[in-house]
């Protein structure tokens, strides 16, 4: 199968997710989009965020109905910071015969080859690249010559055309804390979830 994984805290999850994993898979032709809850990001290692599993129900919430998405909790039981690399290695390893698209956002090209391995990253998957407000996709060309590869072969990048819409987990979680509305920027039963857990409270 052609897989995409769509990793982040989704903290909480929200339409702007949503509408990607969609488009990723509409536009890349892939059978399923997994969803993969950070367990300890390794750029937020000092800052708190929500338990796991309220974050990984709050997944389970947002894509019920859609057969086509799948919520991974594989990264919850491994030690240490959650990098891509690691998590692209153990879904290879566990699904040999499936086909790997990683979906990004155009503002996490520019830091690319600072990640963990990252030319292992493009061995293990494809690189889908959703455009964002203020951001423009990288070409394959930009991409090589940010991490000063003379092969462009080597790297393997599609854009994905989506609304521009700019909803961001921060000014969500602000918003619950004070008590202001989320209606139309989350799924209707995630915002239910989130007043009655007080997870933001």
């Amino acid at each position: 199968m052609r897989i995409g994984i769509f990793g982040g805290t989704f903290d909480p999850v929200h339409l702007g997710h949503l509408i990607i994993a969609e488009q990723a898979r509409e536009q890349a032709k892939l059978d399923r989009v997994w969803f993969v809850p950070s367990a300890r990001p390794p750029h937020k290692m000092e800052k708190p965020i929500s338990p796991f599993d309220r974050r990984a129900e709050m997944l389970q919430i947002a894509i019920a109905g859609q057969t086509n998405f799948h919520v991974e909790t594989l990264e919850k039981e491994r030690p240490g910071p959650s990098f891509t690399v690691d998590t692209l290695a153990d879904l290879r390893e566990q699904h040999p015969g499936d086909e790997f698209f990683l979906i990004v956002g155009a503002d996490c090209l520019p830091d690319f080859a600072g990640w963990k391995e990252p030319l292992r990253i493009l061995e293990l998957a494809t690189l889908l690249a959703a455009g964002r407000p203020g951001w423009t996709v990288w070409t394959a060309d930009q991409l090589a010559s940010s991490m000063k590869l003379p092969d462009v072969t080597k790297v393997s990048i599609q854009a994905i055309q989506i609304p521009l819409i700019e909803i961001s987990s921060r000014d969500l979680r602000r918003r619950a804390t004070e008590g202001r509305s989320l209606l139309y920027m989350v799924p209707r039963a995630v915002e239910v979830y989130i007043r009655e857990k007080k997870l933001y409270a």
